[in-house]
């Protein structure tokens, strides 16, 4: 399952967040940089305040890369009693010796390495951070002017940094501007947690939190035992592993999503000579929904097509298709993998071969559950 982290400021804010339902209290000062650090009172007193209730954690601060100014700093950090420390690699230069001097503290504290989107974060040292004894390693942006973590970093690439973290044996977090539409679209991916600030508070995120909107955000996120998680980017299992109660189709009042004229680059074809450049393809992608109960009012409320966009990018990241056929298949399979998606309608056409558009639509519905097969293996991510 994935832990929504909220980030306060001190005592009052943690108590809004623990009121909403968030299940990491991660204290930062918003208004002094991407990891601005609170006071060590500040961080006894919320201590107190959450009374074991749920995890929390602090930052120490927008440090430069110098490991004697990072560990004395982690080190009076984990002296107030936090159940972790995140600490922030601002640069690829001397992250490598930081990580190596906190080995020590990694044995006695739980440590958070926060790699940033928009500083040309450095995957490779994920291996390094497990070796060191790293809790966790979480993706975050460094310019909080506005731009979001996906301004920054793509679907595929941020299942690349998932996977790397988890295969590494580290949580693996996303954080940095998240809005509430990237929740649906980042649960896809099993970050074990979103760490969210402006989106909790009523203004901007050096205001305060909002109550209201904090809740908003955890309505959003299945909490452990009470949901079914999102289906994982597996795009031969999802097919078969269904768990909801099979849909009365004559009965559902459906809606129909869709996506026009998506066209990405792919590595796709027969041809030995399609195996040397990535050409063009449109996607058209139609899915009849079942409709929600109430009005849509909220993300809660509808289907996102970001949600099919998204599963497109992953599976063109995931290597070459001899066939349009089998990319339209696998696709459908994703589509149909959420609950509320009784048919896809998917046309996959290349739009560089010869002088027109060649490709292929395919109709597919939801079929009744199946045990998932043994020999399935996951969608590969690149990197």
């Amino acid at each position: 399952m994935t832990s929504l982290l909220a980030s306060v400021t001190g005592p009052a804010e943690a108590a809004i967040a623990l009121d909403a339902g968030a299940d990491i209290i991660d204290l930062k000062d918003p208004s002094a940089g991407a990891l601005g650090a609170v006071p060590e009172a500040v961080v006894r007193a919320t201590m107190r305040a959450v009374a074991g209730r749920r995890p929390v954690g602090a930052v120490i601060g927008d440090l430069p890369p110098d490991p004697r100014i990072v560990v004395a700093a982690a080190e009076a950090m984990a002296a107030t009693g936090v159940d972790y420390v995140k600490i922030g690699l601002f640069a690829q230069e001397g992250a490598a010796e930081c990580i190596a001097a906190l080995a020590d503290l990694a044995r006695r504290t739980r440590l958070v390495a926060v790699l940033f989107a928009d500083r040309a974060p450095d995957f490779s040292l994920l291996p390094s951070l497990a070796d060191f004894g790293f809790h966790a390693a979480m993706l975050d942006t460094a310019d909080k002017s506005g731009k979001r973590l996906l301004d920054h970093l793509d679907i595929p690439a941020l299942a690349r940094f998932v996977a790397a973290a988890h295969g590494a044996g580290l949580r693996a977090g996303l954080a940095g501007a998240l809005e509430a539409p990237d929740v649906p679209r980042l649960l896809v991916l099993r970050p074990a947690i979103l760490g969210f600030r402006g989106a909790l508070c009523a203004v901007r995120r050096t205001g305060a939190i909002n109550a209201d909107a904090t809740r908003a955000i955890r309505a959003l996120i299945p909490r452990e035992g009470t949901a079914e998680p999102p289906p994982a980017v597996n795009s031969r299992l999802l097919a078969a592993r269904f768990h909801a109660p099979e849909p009365d189709t004559d009965r559902a009042v459906t809606d129909r999503v869709f996506v026009r004229d998506f066209i990405l680059p792919v590595s796709i074809g027969a041809y030995a000579f399609e195996h040397e450049a990535k050409q063009r393809v449109s996607f058209d992608v139609e899915a009849v929904i079942i409709r929600s109960a109430r009005p849509a009012r909220d993300i809660a409320d509808i289907f996102s097509y970001d949600l099919i966009t998204d599963g497109i990018r992953l599976l063109v990241d995931s290597g070459h298709f001899a066939l349009a056929e089998t990319l339209a298949e696998r696709i459908a399979a994703v589509v149909l993998a959420h609950p509320r998606v009784l048919k896809a309608t998917v046309r996959v056409t290349k739009l560089d071969v010869g002088h027109g558009a060649l490709g292929v639509e395919i109709e597919r519905q939801r079929q009744a559950a199946q045990p998932a097969s043994a020999d399935v293996t996951p969608l590969p991510l690149r990197g």
